[in-house]
């Protein structure tokens, strides 16, 4: 009976777990998902597995980069890839960078910056910091050897993502009420865990020594993050964690384009 119970415990607990995995699919994806990933308890622990949904977009546009690089130039298979990666999360984190450069670039007080950022049109603030993240990730894509440069952009998202997602362990949520706030509130000592390491080993798998030279980049634009939303807005929102995502991001491509261009 002992034994039966400790089974019945296990498959609990691993439906449980299936459950936010869903949540997080339907809140970080366009990807069709059962109903069961817009139930509260689900949605308060689906961002632990921010990365590991970022794992799977970063695949998605890895395949198509590679598959692309056999017809077209690597431009075109870059853009591709990119345009791959934005359909599958429905240019989320792309739209939370353009809302926060808007609401950081244009205003002083922090009620203009959250209202800005809540504005769903986007203003010249938000459009050249847009165009000048995509334009970037673009071209440091299309920089790398096609195989090199579908590893890094595989690599890259789950990484950015436990980047961006670290941001609540260490902020308070600068509004009174957001769905952001209720995606990330179960951050445990186990749900901070799934993010790290569903997230970062990745970065070490190609080249060790790259793999940290990413890694200590990461960290240095988290410092500088948190520093920046808690003097401008008192705490992060969801288009903080969208800005944090592209940086992070975009910072590895930097980070892979200089290593193997030396």
């Amino acid at each position: 009976m002992r034994v039966m119970r400790v089974m019945w415990a296990m498959r609990a607990r691993w439906v449980t777990e299936w459950r936010h995995l869903i949540a997080a699919f339907a809140y970080f994806t366009r990807v069709p998902m059962p109903a069961i990933g817009s139930d509260a308890p689900a949605l308060a622990a689906a961002g632990r597995y921010f990365p590991l949904v970022g794992l799977f977009v970063g695949g998605c546009g890895a395949l198509v980069l590679l598959l692309a690089a056999c017809l077209w130039p690597p431009t075109i298979a870059a853009g591709l890839a990119l345009a791959t990666t934005a359909l599958l999360t429905g240019a989320l984190h792309e739209d939370g960078l353009a809302d926060c450069c808007d609401g950081l670039g244009g205003a002083f007080s922090r009620d203009d910056v959250l209202r800005i950022m809540r504005d769903s049109r986007i203003g010249a603030f938000g459009a050249i910091g847009l165009v000048l993240a995509l334009g970037l990730r673009w071209q440091a894509i299309a920089a790398l050897p096609t195989p090199l440069a579908a590893w890094v952009v595989l690599v890259a998202h789950p990484a950015s993502r436990s980047a961006a997602i670290s941001l609540v362990w260490a902020l308070p949520y600068a509004r009174e009420s957001g769905k952001a706030q209720a995606i990330t509130a179960g951050f445990g000592t186990v749900a901070r865990s799934v993010a790290v390491l569903t997230g970062l080993p990745w970065l070490f798998w190609l080249d060790w020594r790259c793999g940290v030279a990413m890694l200590l980049t990461l960290l240095a634009l988290r410092a500088a993050l948190l520093r920046w939303f808690k003097r401008r807005i008192g705490g992060y929102t969801g288009d903080c964690l969208g800005l944090a995502q592209q940086l992070a991001e975009l910072s590895i491509y930097l980070v892979a384009l200089a290593w193997y261009a030396r």
